[in-house]
């Protein structure tokens, strides 16, 4: 298929018709190209999406487009309706980052929205499954992906990329309808929505600069040195916001541990920086480092460490048999493991941590409520014929 042979909508008209076509149906598939490599938001580039086959739906024939948002004067404003529509559910894979650019550019989300990539991770098919990986077991097809990092700014697009593109979203309806029925047969569509409702949440795309500490990987622990690295990560963090450029731009994480390490009181201070770019050592940036670093000195309210509850005797050995436990519930459920309990969920249960994702709603019932019992001493593990078993503690 050529790039001319595909349907491409770059008026606001013709968006407004399909999208009131998406509407009759049961559900949209829709994904995205974009760049983010120059910009700290990212710049949508294409809008792929596709209607259901013929026969599941009326006046549908399986229509497969591609949205132009950078050819013409074009208004997403159709789309959007589109996703405030409860009667047609959005079809994404992985789409934290598609609905990422669709909150900052209207601060709507697709609702109601399916994510495959979750749902294939509740039916068994592993850790972040990928959507090639999805296509070839479900679809029984395999994917070029040659097109997947090129420009999407660039115009017109050759016939490898709208091929890539239409890929994305055609194959998706066959993953759509086989995932959605096994959940339906498993009983299992609450916990796909549990945990959608993490992606509808606007609080997953905000990134406040008072916070983006908090992501900042560091050794020490001193309040001193956290206070310093708060101030220039909050100070990075709105500077590239405000000029929409990558933090990386402005300075990098390892430049910015080693000045708060040496807390610089002037330009030529910075001058001796290992690890800074020479743009960030004078000017808006360099005026921006130092203010912070002063700032970050004279903080009466010093930060602490985010640290796991203090260790207690032999919880290093429960966080151990809580890995055993997980490994042997996620199995028996057909789970991806990551998905019910991350390592650091483990370590914290181990040191008495109860407020925890793990331990309620649908994880509760697959492994949280054998995790408190094994914490409490009321279970314990034991294997037979290769499999891990749960053993009840008498009088426990």
């Amino acid at each position: 298929m050529s790039a001319q042979e595909v349907e491409t909508i770059t008026t606001t008209e013709e968006l407004a018709a399909f999208c009131a076509q998406a509407k009759e149906q049961p559900y949209v598939t829709l994904d995205t190209e974009f760049l983010r490599e120059r910009t700290y938001y990212s710049k949508l580039c294409l809008i792929q999406a596709a209607l259901p086959p013929a026969g599941t739906g009326k006046n549908s024939a399986g229509r497969a487009v591609l949205i132009d948002p950078l050819v013409g004067d074009i208004s997403l404003e159709p789309l959007y309706d589109l996703f405030r529509h409860r009667e047609t559910v959005k079809v994404f894979h992985a789409a934290r980052q598609d609905l990422e650019i669709f909150f900052h550019d209207a601060g709507v989300l697709p609702d109601p929205l399916f994510d495959t990539q979750i749902a294939a991770m509740v039916c068994g098919f592993g850790e972040q499954v990928g959507y090639e990986t999805l296509v070839k077991k479900i679809a029984r097809h395999q994917l070029d992906k040659s097109s997947r990092f090129t420009d999407w700014s660039r115009r017109p697009l050759s016939d490898d990329q709208a091929t890539y593109a239409l890929a994305d979203v055609t194959y998706l309806r066959n993953i759509y309808e086989f995932l959605a029925a096994q959940l339906v047969k498993t009983g299992r569509s609450a916990w796909v929505e549990e945990e959608v409702g993490v992606l509808l949440n606007a609080e997953t795309y905000i990134n406040r600069p008072e916070e983006a500490w908090e992501r900042v990987r560091t050794r020490s622990g001193s309040p001193k040195f956290l206070s310093v690295v708060r101030e220039l990560a909050r100070f990075r963090e709105a500077y590239a916001q405000e000029r929409d450029v990558p933090r990386s731009r402005v300075f990098k994480d390892d430049a910015l541990i080693e000045l708060a390490s040496t807390r610089p009181q002037s330009e030529a201070d910075l001058g001796k920086s290992r690890l800074l770019l020479r743009e960030a050592r004078k000017g808006e940036i360099a005026n921006g480092i130092l203010a912070a670093v002063k700032a970050g000195i004279r903080s009466k309210d010093m930060p602490k460490a985010t640290q796991e509850e203090p260790g207690r005797p032999g919880n290093a050995a429960l966080a151990d048999l809580l890995r055993v436990l997980l490994k042997a519930k996620s199995d028996a459920a057909d789970v991806a493991p990551k998905l019910i309990a991350s390592a650091s969920d483990l370590d914290a249960i181990a040191s008495g941590g109860r407020d925890l994702a793990a331990l309620a709603g649908w994880r509760a019932e697959v492994f949280g409520n054998d995790a408190l019992r094994l914490a409490r001493g009321e279970i314990a593990l034991s294997a037979e014929g290769g499999q891990v078993q749960i053993v009840a503690v008498p009088g426990k």
